[in-house]
């Protein structure tokens, strides 16, 4: 799955570009591609891609994957409520609640294995010092205490969010080099985490994730969440079956649960489950008149 990224960022690149930016799309729109699978037992592949480029993996994305592809038949997999999809993060398994209509209710990703890289990364900023855990999930994310950035987890705050999630970012990735203990071609960071106090019961955490390219995610989003899970895990506060609820920037809750502990290479890792609902919006069919100046997509942001 790695190769066909690299080839799709090589021979897709117009395509992903036309769909995703504006007129069609926005900067913080999130795509994905289904492929053959690659490997044993697998239903199909899924590679996912955002307004920079062709990224490892997402876990809300999945989620809308599942959905589209059961109640659409876009695949017929072997088992009616079940998924096994590769991404260029690894393989991971999908099982889906069929409703009596037909559609598709909540989705439970088992996501790769998640762990910390490294903890406390010191990180300067201009007027401040902050510390970030770095950890993976599906991507590599620097994880930071809202407050301690001076930000607030708030729709009507991602300016300030987005701001402030590309210099942690860049300020992490000039203090760090991360790499995949076993995949060595996932050596990138895929943003910054903000984590805050949940604002409904029942919750144990708000977090609005900012990816490199400065897109803002609205649900809490399923590789950001597992990151924070095998931090909460690294620090004792998780245990194996125990659950955790987060928030997203649109109110929307995802469900975590620490499925098993395994190891990644020399490195504790954590085997992580997402729960969340998707829903389908529309079915599109986009154009492209060869006389439009922006017939290719542009980006303002």
């Amino acid at each position: 799955m790695g190769e066909k990224r690299t080839s799709a960022g090589r021979l897709a690149d117009a395509m992903r570009r036309t769909v995703l930016l504006e007129p069609r799309g926005h900067a913080d729109l999130l795509g994905a591609v289904l492929t053959e699978p690659t490997q044993p037992g697998s239903d199909a592949g899924v590679l996912f891609m955002d307004a920079d480029g062709f990224v490892a993996m997402s876990g809300h994305g999945v989620m809308a994957v599942a959905t589209l592809a059961l109640a659409r038949t876009l695949i017929v997999p072997r088992d009616p409520s079940r998924l096994v999809l590769d991404t260029p993060a690894g393989t991971v398994r999908v099982s889906a609640v069929r409703r009596e209509d037909g559609g598709v209710g909540e989705v439970t990703v088992t996501n790769v294995p998640s762990f910390v890289l490294q903890p406390g990364v010191d990180v300067p900023l201009p007027g401040r010092r902050l510390r970030a855990d770095v950890a993976f999930g599906g991507e590599f994310y620097a994880i930071v205490d809202a407050e301690s950035a001076g930000v607030t987890v708030e729709a009507t705050r991602t300016g300030d969010l987005r701001r402030m999630g590309i210099a942690i970012a860049a300020a992490v990735d000039a203090a760090l080099a991360v790499a995949h203990p076993a995949a060595p071609e996932l050596h990138v960071l895929g943003g910054t985490v903000f984590t805050a106090p949940p604002q409904e019961d029942g919750a144990d955490l708000r977090c609005a994730t900012v990816r490199v390219s400065g897109a803002v995610d609205r649900s809490a989003g399923g590789t950001g969440t597992s990151a924070i899970m095998a931090v909460l895990a690294a620090m004792g506060l998780l245990s194996e079956g125990g659950g955790f609820e987060v928030e997203g920037l649109a109110g929307q809750r995802l469900r975590g649960r620490l499925r098993s502990h395994t190891r990644v290479g020399a490195v504790d890792a954590i085997v992580p489950e997402i729960s969340g609902t998707a829903y389908i919006t529309g079915e599109h069919l986009f154009l492209v008149d060869g006389a439009d100046p922006l017939a290719g997509g542009v980006r303002i942001s």
